[in-house]
């Protein structure tokens, strides 16, 4: 996206893969975010709480959708980003990230944009929503 030539409402500009969430990624992010909430990391645990395993961090989705958006859009432009927890990330699932542009306005003395967000699976499920602004 640039100032130059905004690409129209409609358009896709997020798209992101990410490779399979795995038990090392959930230890990883645990470790790192100081999350240590057992229902990601402890199998034994997840499962004594009606889970089959354990499941990813609702907040490393989030930070998978932030990256996605950060990869089209300088950090320094973002004006605002907020999500929505829709499901559980299962292990195992390949993430999706897209942003589409639901509005082209003007605000604060800049044109900007509203980026509507999604993360899903695989199978097109959505585990995350959101919204971002960004000028452009």
């Amino acid at each position: 996206m640039t100032t130059d030539t905004p690409a129209p409402v409609g358009s896709t500009v997020v798209d992101k893969r990410f490779p399979p969430i795995t038990r090392t990624t959930l230890a990883l992010y645990a470790g790192a975010s100081g999350d240590l909430n057992p229902m990601h990391i402890d199998i034994d645990f997840a499962r004594k709480s009606g889970f089959s395993d354990v499941f990813a961090h609702g907040m490393l989705v989030m930070a998978m959708l932030g990256q996605a958006v950060t990869d089209v859009v300088r950090p320094d432009r973002l004006r605002a980003f907020s999500t929505r927890f829709v499901a559980i990330t299962e292990l195992g699932a390949t993430i999706r990230c897209e942003g589409t542009i639901a509005e082209l306005f003007e605000a604060e003395g800049e044109k900007r944009a509203r980026l509507a967000l999604t993360a899903r699976n695989e199978a097109g499920e959505v585990k995350l929503s959101g919204e971002a602004i960004v000028a452009i």
